[in-house]
Parts: structure tokens; sequence; C-alpha cells
């Protein structure tokens, strides 16, 4: 079974988006990484690319601060997912709860990976 949030917050400030889990995990991803991770088929390189899991070239990809890395706004896609609206007008991709378990950037989720 797939974990679900139990609350996500947006700190545009620090550039970080925060997800607690009802694990009790919480995931802080950087826009930038939640940005390189983008699901949508244009991303990821067309729909024969497209898979359950984050690539894992991802977490070392360097995305700059400017409009494509900045969150506009977070949309729930019914009860599964998000929707990020980034500044730049991109809002193709959606992230489901288990993307974005399986993109969690901490020490003990990248662990073995």
């Amino acid at each position: 079974m797939t974990e679900k949030p139990t609350s996500v917050k947006v700190e545009k400030s620090a550039r970080l988006f925060t997800i607690q889990w009802d694990s009790g995990h919480i995931s802080v991803y950087p826009f930038g990484l939640l940005r390189a991770a983008c699901p949508c088929a244009s991303c990821r390189g067309g729909h024969e690319r497209m898979k359950d899991d984050p690539d894992e070239d991802v977490f070392v990809r360097q995305m700059d601060d400017n409009e494509s890395t900045r969150i506009s706004n977070v949309v729930a896609v019914g009860s599964y997912a998000l929707t990020i609206v980034w500044e730049d007008g991109h809002d193709y991709g959606i992230y489901n709860w288990h993307y974005l378990r399986k993109l969690c950037p901490c020490e003990e989720c990248r662990k073995g990976k």
C-alpha cells in the first residue's frame, strides 16, 4: 500500500517542498529536484520512458534558480497526486504519492539505491 501525505507545505523563500507522510516520515524536496524529476512525458523523454519510479539521475542533476524551478501553485489531482505549476507555465507533470515517496532525497531513503 502506498503511503499518503498528512500535510504538504511549500516554502517559496527557502525553495523547499515538504511532505509529512502517514508513516511519520518527512520528505523535504528542493524545488530543483522536483523540476528535474517532472514525471510528464515531455520531461521524461517520451511515453516509452515512462515508469513508476523516478530516474536515479535526477538526484545529481543541478537545476539553477529560475522561473522553471520556482513553484507558482500546487493543485490536487483527485486523492492520489499533485500537479505542480511552475512559474514558466509548465504544469504537465502529475506527481502521484508513490512517485513522490520514491523521490524522497533524504539519506535514509537514498541509502542502498
